[in-house]
Parts: C-alpha cells; structure tokens; sequence
C-alpha cells in the first residue's frame, strides 16, 4: 500500500506540530501534506492536494468541524476526528469517521487510528480490484474465465460451464468434460460476471445454470435435468421468467 496523504486541520498551532510530530515518529506511513488552522484554509488544501485522511478538530473559530463536510458535494477523503471534546463522538460515528481521538493524544489510540484507516483503504482497494474484475469480463468476446485456486489460476472456456452451485461461501463450478472445480467465493460473485449472457440463468438460490445443456425440464416437477445428469431445482417465483427465457432462446418446451 502506498502512503497515505494526510491534511490536519486545527486551531491550535501547538496541536497541530504535536500531531504532525507524533505522526512523523509512530506512524511514517502517513505523509502530512498540508496543516491549517481553520476550516476555510482546510477546504482550500483539501480541494488541492486530494488527502485521502484529514485529522480535524471539531470545536474551531467561525466554522467547527463538522461544517467542513457542507463544503463538498462528494466526501472522498476519510476523517479522523483529533478533539478534546468526548460529547462529540456520536455525531463523529454516525458521520462514518474512521475515529475519535482526545487530546491528550495518546500514542497507541493514534496508532490504532492509522491501522483502521489502513485496514478500510486495504479493504477498498480490494473492492475497486473486484469490481474491476467483473467489469473485465463482462464483454461478450470474453470467452474464458478465471477462477481462483490455492495454487494459481485456471482458466475455463464459459461455454464449456454446465452449471454453478453455492454452497455457503464456495461455489462449485461444473464442466462439459466431467470435471468439478470448486472456488471461495460466492455464487452471487459470478453471476453478476455471466449475467450478460443470456444463456445462463439463476434457477434457483443455489443454481446458475447454462440453458444449452439443459437435457429435459419437468413443469409439473419444477425440475431440470442437464446433460451431465446434475438434476437442478426451479424455483416457483422463477418460472415464468425461465420459460419465457427459454422461447426467446426458441428452446421448444
């Protein structure tokens, strides 16, 4: 993980250098870009260095801390609140701020701060990586996928994908061949990947078949057979929403 860009808004200029000193000494992965001692002078360092955190007192001259948020349309930097008032911490969390800090400062409350603020950037990072992933694979030329294993990757062709099954947090993907892959990761995770494609289809909370390798469909049984003899469920509420996949795929049923 990069460093973390920091900005630290207060009044006082002895918090200030003792934040900013304290900040250098325990917590090098944060770079203070900028310290202001009011809330404009904060908005003007804000909007130009883009700090991924701003450490802001809350009781200021003129503007306090909580009016900086009314300055912005869109709050893409996190906050953690540096403030010697306690009654303020409802108001702070219910704001999603990362943390509340009172002064005194103490070293391991700051250093706890700056770990929950790394573990929510690590943990955005890490959504931005899988929606990128999906995105990625969205597009019809795609004509394989990757799923992960503890020893690497492998990567199948889609329309070899006989069908998917959850189970819990893992999903079972299985193959034209025979074969049986088991991934971690959710069934709702590679359905929103395959949902473009028309010929798949989510019969059933734990099923996301694949239409072209359906062998027989009992309407009276509300069960599907495919090639691979995988018996598969249909759920009523989804029914009418698979026949009529089915005729416009111009499947005879």
């Amino acid at each position: 993980m990069n460093n973390i860009k920091a900005i630290l808004i207060d009044d006082e200029e002895r918090a200030r250098n003792t934040l900013s000193s304290l900040l250098l000494n325990y917590c090098p992965e944060i770079d203070v870009l900028a310290t202001c001692s009011n809330v404009p002078d904060g908005v003007l360092a804000i909007n130009k260095h883009k700090p991924d955190v701003v450490f802001l007192d809350i009781e200021m001259p003129d503007y306090n801390g909580f009016e900086l948020l009314g300055f912005f349309r869109e709050i893409d930097f996190d906050i953690i609140f540096v403030t010697a008032y306690s009654e303020y911490a409802i108001k702070a969390f219910e704001i999603s701020a990362v943390d509340y800090i009172l002064k005194p400062i103490d070293i391991d409350q700051l250093k706890n701060s700056v770990e929950k603020l790394k573990q929510k950037k690590l943990h955005s990072q890490m959504q931005e990586q899988i929606e990128l992933l999906k995105e990625s694979y969205k597009g019809d030329d795609i004509r394989k996928i990757a799923l992960s294993m503890s020893n690497g990757l492998t990567f199948v062709e889609i329309a070899d994908i006989v069908l998917l099954e959850a189970d819990g947090a893992y999903t079972t993907f299985y193959l034209k061949d025979g074969q049986k892959i088991v991934v971690s990761k959710k069934l709702k995770f590679y359905e929103d990947i395959l949902s473009n494609r028309s010929y798949f289809f989510r019969t059933h909370r734990s099923y996301f078949i694949n239409v072209n390798f359906i062998k027989t469909y009992s309407r009276s049984e509300n069960a599907i057979l495919m090639e691979n003899s995988f018996s598969v469920t249909i759920s009523r509420d989804r029914k009418q929403e698979f026949e009529t996949l089915l005729k416009e795929l111009r499947v005879a049923i």
